[in-house]
């Protein structure tokens, strides 16, 4: 091939890396690259939730621009951070194998124990979904808003803003932290985000076809690619951004894929968790029935609370 692949990337370190990862994995394949970095609004504003920014493309509208006037072949994101929909001018062509899903707690201190009522603890966290969690399964442990990249919220942390913080395991491996991680949370209550752990390569539709595929090829890990659009499915139907706590995690077993996720009321005091499973290739069916279970099972009231107390839109 004779051009390179033009890689876009927020600037952080986290996103750096997954920029690198996806240009190790077309070098390997023989496709050159490079990568261009762009900043986000998710990356401009740190002083506010991103819940309160809006969550549709906070760190994705920029770099679909120049995805559309062609500055750029390819885009880099955490899954998780992908919106549901995509506007009809772009795809996501590939997802790269997963890592670990869990959330984890980071800190500095020993003794972070999450299950001992009789310790005060203080967890920094910008997640909603989180925030959640903690509040129907440990409802003793606080939390403060924390936001910035990893190396920021880890200083924020050492200078004593809270004991600990809820991460995702992926992020904070992919940095060299795993000597800070002081629990590592069970997936069944803490169900991770849609997308946890993969990265997705999104490309303007418009891409030539044959590189398209050259990318594919290289990139795409078809195990985790039929998981996320089951999870995928399953958020476009709820419509979850990042301001709404729903979770969803697929797994796979020779040919049956299973798919268990749900939602929680901000509060806490509700929160529903269903399963079911079928035929790989049948993915995103599964995903619009879990969604449709979760609705009748009292999903639907507590999403239309959630819209209307954040005045979601």
């Amino acid at each position: 091939m004779s051009r390179k692949v033009k890689i876009g990337t927020r600037g952080s370190k986290l996103a750096l890396w997954q920029a690198y990862y996806v240009e190790d994995l077309l070098k390997n394949a023989g496709i050159q690259s490079e990568i261009i970095v762009i900043d986000t609004k998710g990356d401009q504003v740190l002083d506010v939730s991103i819940s309160k920014i809006g969550s549709k493309g906070v760190f994705t509208q920029e770099l679909e621009d120049q995805l559309m006037d062609g500055r750029i072949d390819v885009a880099v994101h955490s899954a998780k951070d992908m919106q549901s929909s995509l506007a009809d001018e772009f795809e996501i062509i590939a997802f790269t194998e997963r890592e670990k899903e869990n959330d984890i707690l980071v800190s500095a201190k020993s003794g972070i124990d999450i299950k001992d009522a009789s310790k005060p603890l203080v967890l920094g966290t910008s997640s909603t979904r989180r925030v959640a969690t903690l509040k129907h399964f440990f409802p003793h442990v606080k939390t403060v808003d924390v936001r910035g990249n990893l190396q920021t919220r880890i200083r924020k942390m050492e200078e004593g803003l809270c004991d600990a913080l809820l991460l995702a395991y992926a992020g904070v491996h992919r940095m060299g932290y795993d000597s800070m991680i002081a629990a590592e949370l069970d997936l069944d209550e803490f169900t991770p985000a849609v997308g946890q752990g993969s990265v997705a390569i999104e490309s303007a539709k418009s891409l030539d076809s044959a590189l398209r595929q050259q990318i594919i090829q290289a990139c795409n890990h078809p195990a985790t690619e039929s998981r996320l659009k089951a999870e995928r499915a399953y958020l476009r139907v709820l419509e979850g951004g990042c301001s709404i706590p729903v979770f969803a995690l697929a797994s796979l077993k020779n040919e049956t894929l299973s798919l268990c996720g749900g939602i929680i009321s901000l509060d806490g005091q509700n929160r529903i968790s269903l399963e079911v499973s079928g035929d790989k290739t049948k993915a995103e069916d599964l995903g619009k029935e879990l969604a449709k279970l979760v609705f009748a099972a009292g999903g639907k009231e507590i999403l239309d609370e959630i819209k209307k107390s954040q005045s979601y839109k």
